[in-house]
C-alpha cells in the first residue's frame, strides 16, 4: 500500500525550483550580512514548504488574483505562500550577537545549488518525455 501522495511531476518540479530559488535568497542574504552585528541567520524547513506549496496546488487553495477586465489573463505567480522563515541555532553565537556561521551557511548554500541542479535536470526529463509522448518522436 503506498500512502505517499501523488503529485504531477510538472507541479513537483515547477514548486521545487520556486523553493529552492527563495532558500538561496534567504542563503544568500546570511552570507552578505555575516559581519553585521545582531544579524540572526535565517533558512526554510524546505521539505515542510514543498508539502505545503504542493498541498496548496492539488486542492487549489490560493486566492486568485482579481480580474478587472474581461481582457485580462488569470494566472497565480510565484510561491502560493511564502514559507515560514525560521532562525538557525548557532553553534557558537558571536560576541555582537550574530548568528552566521559562514562555513555552515556556505556549506548550505552548495548544497542548495547541488539541490536545484538536480531539479532542473529530473524537470527537464519529464519535458522532454513529454515532448516525445507529444510527438511520437524519441528524444
Amino acid at each position: 500500500m503506498n500512502i505517499a501522495p501523488r503529485f504531477d511531476p510538472l507541479d513537483f518540479g515547477e514548486a521545487t525550483l520556486k523553493l529552492r530559488t527563495y532558500r538561496h535568497e534567504v542563503l544568500g542574504s546570511n552570507l552578505t550580512n555575516a559581519d553585521t552585528p545582531g544579524y540572526k541567520a535565517r533558512d526554510i524547513d524546505f521539505s515542510k514548504a514543498l508539502q505545503n506549496e504542493l498541498l496548496q496546488k492539488n486542492h487549489a487553495d490560493t486566492m486568485p488574483m482579481q480580474v478587472t477586465s474581461r481582457g485580462h489573463y488569470q494566472f497565480n505567480n510565484g510561491i502560493s505562500s511564502q514559507p515560514n522563515l525560521l532562525y538557525r541555532v548557532p553553534n557558537q553565537p558571536s560576541m555582537d550577537g550574530n548568528t552566521v556561521d559562514p562555513d555552515i551557511e556556505l556549506s548550505e548554500f552548495s548544497r542548495n545549488a547541488l539541490m536545484t541542479q538536480a531539479a532542473i535536470t529530473f524537470l527537464t526529463g519529464t519535458i522532454k518525455s513529454r515532448l516525445s509522448a507529444i510527438t511520437g518522436q524519441s528524444s
